[in-house]
């Protein structure tokens, strides 16, 4: 049986501090990592992203799997 309470694909602090280095010169603060958490999810096309990947990698290699 599968859990679908398993996550996939998360972000951490680091990520964010990475892309921050990069993008900015300096880690964010503790209140700008907050405002960074609280937006992430409504900037994220989690729809699209799944949609992505069952189309490039499921359907145009032909991989079906059935459990029946």
């Amino acid at each position: 049986m599968i859990d679908t309470s398993k996550i996939i694909y998360s972000i951490n602090i680091e990520d964010v501090q990475n892309v921050a280095a990069e993008e900015l010169g300096r880690e964010l603060s503790e209140k700008e990592l907050k405002i960074v958490e609280d937006k992430i999810g409504d900037c994220i096309d989690w729809y699209s992203a799944i949609e992505f990947a069952i189309q490039n990698e499921i359907l145009r290699r032909g991989k079906y799997e059935t459990n029946y």
